[in-house]
């Protein structure tokens, strides 16, 4: 049930082609009495704060003109689901869907999360516990009744009267439309799972609604110079060297969740030259795998997402369930890592990905990267991008991420 919602959320959804009806027949009814209500609502509500003079926010200077021309104007944007919405050019509200890393991106790109009024509980839980809550403070105030697991309560949210919705399927969007409030789609698998192009298009569309970003630019471009760098220091461990990981997606007494050939954990592995153990399953994506599977990989590494509370010691003290783990080479060894908690569950794509590819590296292989200062790289990385100073009790909630961070899934 839990590996359901967190499939959704980081592929399903955000498929034109495999996307539900988020509404009922009695949300259906709530639109048709509240449409227009809500966008004469929303019109003044933007209007109104339209006029307002927007302050300068941490990590991003504010253009003094509206980059779209009128400020009560609109223009148009091409979604991931290929649907031209129309959205205003003055966006003061965002409401974000069930597309989980996206409150966290937005609130990067806009240097600030003062705009965004509601995000998924899963969001939340990771804000609550990373760096997102402790940068951007204000995150911490969105409400998040309006939407549970991938269902938008439609009443909640028009309560919220946000400016936009973005990050919801591509049905539910058309229903949010028709209530007179602009809704984007986005995906998370239409690039093949890579990191570095997944962000890159997030960033497009929203380079569409909101006009353009200092952070994301910077953000691009250092993932592009460090993927480069260690690319170039490991590109030639040949074939039979290469560390065999296995990425745990998921992992709890219910079910043990790995990543496959087509999901993220295959371009982390591939980042550094690594090799992943789960690409022998022709085609796999989330891979629901046994024990036994695990013994015959035998993996020299194991990562573990934050999209589980499992840690490196529940492995090593034999935990959960009833699964063994003591001949497991990575648990003989003690190199059972979890990925680090930053502005996101940095599995996914954001502008975590810098830190994250160099935390990566340094621990499959250590040796290469052994002048690697992680704790320095992301004290230096997070005040150049955002003018933060991480705290040394910041920096151990980022690489010893607490268990709450997966609450919801």
């Amino acid at each position: 049930m839990s590996v359901a919602i967190a499939l959704c959320a980081l592929s399903a959804c955000a498929k034109k082609d495999e996307e539900t009806s988020a509404s009922s027949t009695s949300e259906t009814q709530t639109i048709e009495e509240t449409s227009t209500e809500t966008s004469e609502s929303v019109s003044e509500s933007s209007s109104e704060e339209s006029s307002e003079t927007s302050e300068e926010v941490k990590g991003e200077s504010k253009a003094s003109e509206n980059p779209f021309g009128d400020p009560n104007g609109t223009h148009t944007v091409v979604d991931h689901a290929g649907d031209t919405v129309e959205v205003p050019n003055t966006i003061n509200r965002i409401a974000v869907g069930s597309f989980y890393p996206l409150a966290s991106v937005i609130a990067e790109y806009l240097g600030s999360a003062e705009k965004i009024v509601g995000i998924h509980p899963v969001s939340m839980s990771a804000a609550e516990n990373g760096l997102l809550g402790q940068i951007y403070p204000e995150i911490l105030n969105a409400n998040t009744a309006f939407i549970s697991g991938d269902e938008v309560n439609l009443e909640e949210l028009l309560i919220l009267k946000p400016d936009i919705v973005i990050g919801v399927g591509q049905e539910q969007a058309k229903v949010i439309r028709e209530a007179g409030i602009p809704a984007v789609t986005t995906s998370a698998s239409a690039w093949k799972y890579d990191i570095i192009e997944t962000y890159e298009h997030w960033i497009d569309l929203l380079d569409q609604i909101f006009g353009g970003s200092d952070f994301a630019k910077k953000a691009m471009e250092k993932s592009d110079a460090v993927h480069a760098d260690i690319i170039e220091k490991t590109k030639d461990i040949p074939d039979d060297q290469k560390a065999r990981v296995l990425v745990l997606f998921k992992y709890t007494d219910a079910a043990m969740v790995a990543s496959g050939v087509n999901f993220f954990g295959q371009w982390w592995c591939e980042s550094v030259n690594a090799y992943n153990v789960a690409s022998e399953v022709p085609d796999g994506s989330i891979l629901k795998i046994s024990m036994e599977q695990v013994y015959e990989w035998n993996p020299d590494i194991i990562i573990i997402t934050n999209f589980c509370g499992t840690q490196p010691e529940d492995l090593y003290n034999n935990a959960i369930g009833t699964d063994d783990w003591s001949t497991i080479n990575a648990v003989k060894n003690k190199r059972v890592y979890k990925m680090p908690l930053g502005l996101y569950r940095s599995y996914t794509p954001g502008g975590d990905s810098p830190v994250t590819m160099q935390w990566m590296a340094s621990v499959i292989y250590p040796d290469l990267f052994k002048d690697t200062d992680i704790r320095k790289i992301a004290k230096e990385y997070y005040k150049e991008m955002c003018g933060y100073d991480l705290s040394d009790e910041q920096l151990d909630m980022m690489f010893i991420p607490s268990r709450d961070a997966a609450r919801g899934l």
